[in-house]
């Protein structure tokens, strides 16, 4: 019998995580969205994070998925809901992930009411700042955003407007353009 997971500090909180990489991925060809998905990153690390998104590996060059269909390599984002494991989601699974290379990770601190944002800059995590809007931009994915406010307050539909502004760009558009060029040939 798996663990025991409560509704209000995790079922809910990842089911927006879901609904936000999945909005971005119904508008952008070429990545998809993994759900407890387990990632053999090497001997040590099989972590199964709460969300990931990653550009497929027929057009990126980050993430494989092995023949027994686990991925073996960094996915682009990885997101955790945390309550009562931040610390061990903050800590010993920060480090695993950064080994890897995973180029953003996410954690959402549910009983402190934060969200955290990593990126993978030099081989090490640096935290990203929101912009004066509050909006975080991600550098892995092209065009993804997020208002950690809104997602904190349970505002889905605030936080997938956000996507839209984001999904909305010029820069989004030629991202996507170049994906299903690359998906034709």
């Amino acid at each position: 019998m798996p663990s025991p997971v409560p509704v209000r500090r995790h079922g809910c909180p990842h089911a927006k995580i879901i609904t936000w990489l999945g909005h971005y991925q119904a508008w952008t060809p070429g990545v998809e969205v993994a759900d407890n998905t387990t990632a053999r990153f090497d001997l040590d690390n099989e972590p199964q994070p709460d969300a990931m998104l990653f550009i497929t590996p027929e057009l990126g060059d980050q993430v494989r998925i092995g023949s027994d269909d686990y991925i073996e390599a960094a996915p682009e984002l990885v997101a955790e809901v945390a309550s009562s494991s931040a610390s061990y989601d903050r800590n010993a699974k920060r480090h695993a992930y950064r080994r890897s290379g995973v180029q953003a990770y996410v954690v959402w601190r549910v009983l402190d009411r934060q969200l955290d944002w990593f990126v993978l800059r030099g081989g090490r995590y640096g935290q990203v700042a929101a912009e004066d809007r509050g909006v975080v931009r991600s550098e892995a994915l092209p065009c993804l955003w997020l208002d950690p406010t809104a997602l904190l307050r349970g505002d889905l539909a605030a936080t997938l407007q956000v996507v839209d502004e984001g999904l909305a760009t010029p820069e989004h558009a030629a991202f996507a353009a170049q994906h299903m060029k690359a998906m034709r040939s």
